[in-house]
């Protein structure tokens, strides 16, 4: 008798548990084995840095399944498991236990891991980083009761962790060698929309500047824990905790050792398929070609993670797939929340329109290149990221005078 085919996810992260929800959902009924690295079964990550870290949500809110989906679905999963090597010849992966697994298909999922800041002093205890639940609880414990936390880093992570701290009554200085909050992400237009939101509420930014050394306290204090933060001008930020949001790097490792193509990430086309037919990639760790943008595209958003896993399934079932969405993000900070639809990078607009009030914080921006809308982002706005989506989908020139024009709705632009 044949055997049944066995379809194998390395990494138990939210791509690679939608993935193994599809396939059984698509009606898959040979084997899938899902295997992490962490004992904890898969979740997602946005309340680490939100609902979570502040309190506001228990653990029961993170976690993708529950406890007996897995079993009750026959998914084979398999936690506290590390993947050393992928033999694609022998179609087979190698744990660090030494157990060999063999697959028909494998999905790679093994997402990103942090940046890690490399300069004296970075090995303290209080330098702290954000990826995992326990990241999560360690930094909840550390804003107990108030303190000094410097945060390195002004992007989505450390602005997140920043709100956070702030409403647990800390003191927070954000060290940023870009000359705005969210540079790279949005760009200096709305970044400074958001600096300003996190200096009302108290925040100071030392903007163009970054960590050089972190140094210990004084006599008296306990050894071995952070003091104080010097930046490259020379300026002191007397610090208790050091928060490290410094952007991730794809955990590749894996991949390059099997011989695929490695570009930012491992590179896959637009049906996720990595250059051995029989491997694919989704989530973080994946740079896909996107042919709405006409370029290769890897994005570290839970949209991206929740959608290119159930995407790369139903390539490995061989049904016809282009995994091509507008990129999305989401994210709250205080009595802020914001939708953005797009890649606003810098450099790659020409200019931002605005309708309503933007003073207020209740407005829609339009990053706008070549006349056509090439991103958007809904502040305190609901309702409208979908047709802000179908205008980037659309391609066509937008007429500004219409497009900031609140009593225009945006579907009939």
């Amino acid at each position: 008798m044949p055997t049944e085919p066995i379809f194998l996810i390395v990494g138990a992260s939210l791509a690679g548990a939608k993935a193994a929800e599809t396939l059984r959902a698509e009606g898959f009924d040979g084997r899938v084995i899902l295997l992490g690295t962490e004992t904890e079964r898969p979740y997602e990550r946005p309340p680490l840095s939100k609902g979570y870290l502040l309190g506001k949500e228990d653990r029961s809110v993170i976690y993708v399944h529950d406890e007996d989906w897995y079993a009750d679905r026959d998914v084979d999963l398999r936690l506290g498991v590390t993947v050393i090597s992928v033999d694609p010849a022998g179609r087979t992966v190698t744990t660090a236990d030494g157990e060999t697994v063999g697959y028909d298909r494998l999905l790679l999922t093994t997402g990103a891991s942090p940046r890690q800041l490399d300069v004296p002093g970075s090995d303290r205890d209080g330098v702290l980083y954000l990826r995992t639940v326990g990241d999560s609880e360690r930094l909840a414990a550390a804003f107990q009761g108030g303190g000094r936390v410097a945060v390195a880093g002004a992007g989505w992570i450390g602005l997140e962790v920043t709100a956070a701290a702030r409403e647990a009554g800390c003191e927070v200085t954000v060290i940023e060698p870009e000359p705005t909050a969210l540079y790279r992400a949005l760009g200096p237009e709305l970044g400074a929309v958001f600096a300003d939101l996190h200096r009302e509420h108290g925040v100071e930014f030392r903007f163009g500047e970054w960590v050089s050394e972190i140094r210990g306290p004084g006599a008296g204090g306990q050894a071995g824990r952070v003091g104080d933060v010097v930046t490259s001008s020379g300026a002191i930020v007397p610090a208790d905790v050091v928060v490290v949001g410094i952007g991730v790097e794809p955990n590749t490792g894996l991949a390059a050792g099997a011989g695929l193509d490695i570009g930012n990430g491992v590179v896959a086309d637009a049906a996720l398929r990595t250059s051995d037919t029989s491997i694919y990639a989704a989530g973080d760790v994946a740079n896909a070609y996107r042919p709405l943008l006409g370029r290769m595209v890897r994005v570290e958003h839970w949209d991206n993670a929740l959608n290119s896993g159930p995407a790369a399934a139903r390539s490995m079932l061989g049904q016809n797939v282009a995994y091509d969405p507008v990129p999305y993000f989401f994210s709250d900070q205080y009595d802020l929340g914001m939708e953005v639809a797009g890649l606003p990078e810098p450099g790659g607009y020409d200019e931002v329109l605005y309708r309503g009030n933007l003073p207020g914080r209740e407005f829609v921006a339009f990053w706008v290149a070549g006349g056509a809308l090439m991103a958007g982002m809904n502040v305190n706005v609901w309702d409208v990221n979908e047709d802000i989506q179908a205008l980037i989908r659309s391609g066509k020139r937008v007429d500004p005078a219409r497009l900031t024009d609140p009593d225009v709705p945006l579907t009939d632009l």
